[in-house]
């Protein structure tokens, strides 16, 4: 309870602090220009517009969560939900007044009020740390996973919240019952990690008759249940799956939300795409665009769209995993649009074509696919739906996440899929494309394992 209380004081107080500066500006300077009268209404609508997008944003960025999350994300999570809110308002002053106002005020706004929330999300992790202790914590975890991949759990989950759990013991599932119960009752919170399927209840039971926090890691079926609905057809509970991807309405939404976003894409960003192709061809004097097969819905294959980021032919010997920007066949202009994501705009074009979504999976190569499905055979469920230009294992995987795990993120897209959850992921993208840690697609992370098993 104190965690919560600690941060819902914080959540509070930044609130508080962007608010009122908000007003402050908006009163002396922007509401002067928008009401000639009724400016005291006119201030109030204008903070409630600027509380309602920026608590908006704040929910979509998650930008609130001071306990689980690094101050700079959450610094930089405040920082795009402040200035969009301030700027969407800046513009409606604008086009009220009909001119340009003082462009200087909403930076100096923006300045201010990201000034304080730095300083209240850093004094109050400062103060998480220091006072608030650490949920001592068990972690079961399945025969399918040896100690040393539970140990490996252990240190990813510590490397990022060893302010919140203290790991005190670390048992395998076939703990005896007398034992765990016993070791569950010393501890606040209990790990599963990889249960084998039917035996998750034996200890999520006791986890629950004695109100202790537990986590679990999903498999499949676990994700696939996600996109069922309850029936009452007899006394007797029914569940039936509902192949929500596959709904004509929503996919005549997602299409006119892709064909209307990159063709505003393309036309937007045509100036910057003309300097690549110029830079890229005066470099080297080859080809613009690199083209690659990757499978779709339904298993079809489609010719990738990107702006080419290494030398020509250099994959002339057969696949060759990328070992990032130290590979040798990366050219100088390619590792600038590898870092800045530049390469991936020409991809708004296999949106317009149909080939690809907004929103997605991302498309794997050919090869890598045929791989995969037989080591998981469920892989072929991501074909469900059309890959995409940002995915939802994009937004919430690491550069470093597992295939399986990417596989259990892009599942849960596809079981959850909405107009607000592809909205959500693209609004998450922005931030992504900022953060080292974020993923490209299986491919960039264990090329190096899939290309040595292929020739295999």
């Amino acid at each position: 309870m104190e965690n919560k209380r600690v941060t819902h004081t914080a959540r509070t107080i930044i609130r508080l602090w962007n608010i009122v500066w908000f007003l402050f500006f908006w009163a002396t300077y922007f509401n002067l220009y928008m009401f000639n009268t009724y400016r005291l209404f006119g201030n109030f609508i204008s903070t409630l517009m600027f509380f309602i997008i920026y608590s908006a944003l704040c929910n979509v960025y998650k930008a609130f969560r001071i306990a689980s999350t690094d101050v700079s994300d959450i610094v930089f999570s405040q920082f795009i939900s402040l200035t969009a809110a301030d700027l969407l308002l800046y513009l409606e002053a604008c086009l009220v007044y009909n001119q340009p106002l003082n462009f200087l005020r909403i930076l100096a706004m923006i300045a201010v009020q990201l000034a304080g929330t730095g300083f209240f999300v850093l004094e109050t992790k400062r103060y998480f740390m220091r006072h608030v202790a650490r949920q001592k914590t068990l972690v079961v975890y399945g025969a399918q996973s040896t100690e040393e991949d539970a140990m490996n759990f252990e240190r990813r989950l510590l490397r990022k919240y060893s302010h919140l759990f203290d790991i005190l013991y670390t048992e395998p599932e076939t703990i005896d019952d007398e034992v765990f119960m016993q070791r569950m009752q010393g501890v606040e919170t209990v790990m599963l990690y990889n249960i084998t399927p039917g035996l998750k209840i034996r200890f999520t039971e006791p986890c629950i008759e004695y109100k202790k926090n537990f986590y679990f890691t999903p498999n499949i079926e676990d994700i696939l249940e996600q996109g069922t609905e309850t029936k009452h057809m007899l006394d007797t509970p029914l569940m039936k799956y509902e192949y929500r991807y596959e709904i004509p309405r929503k996919l005549v939404v997602k299409r006119i939300f892709d064909v209307i976003f990159s063709l505003l894409a393309i036309i937007i960003l045509s100036p910057l795409m003309l300097v690549m192709a110029i830079c890229i061809r005066a470099e080297d004097g080859g080809p613009v665009f690199f083209r690659q097969k990757r499978y779709t819905k339904g298993g079809k294959i489609f010719e990738i769209l990107k702006f080419r980021s290494m030398i020509v032919d250099a994959e002339k010997n057969g696949v060759q995993p990328s070992v990032g920007e130290e590979d040798p066949r990366i050219t100088k202009i390619g590792k600038f649009m590898r870092r800045t994501r530049i390469d991936e705009i020409p991809q708004f074009f296999n949106v317009l074509r149909g080939d690809m979504s907004f929103v997605g999976p991302r498309p794997e190569r050919v090869e890598h696919v045929d791989l995969y499905v037989q080591q998981i055979p469920e892989f072929r469920y991501r074909l469900s739906v059309k890959g995409g230009l940002t995915g939802y294992a994009q937004v919430y995987g690491k550069y470093n996440t597992s295939a399986y795990d990417k596989l259990l993120l892009d599942l849960m897209y596809i079981e959850n899929q909405s107009t607000l959850l592809d909205f959500r992921i693209v609004l998450l993208t922005i931030r992504t494309i900022f953060q080292k840690e974020s993923t490209e697609g299986f491919d960039e992370t264990q090329s190096r394992e899939i290309n040595r098993e292929t020739k295999e």
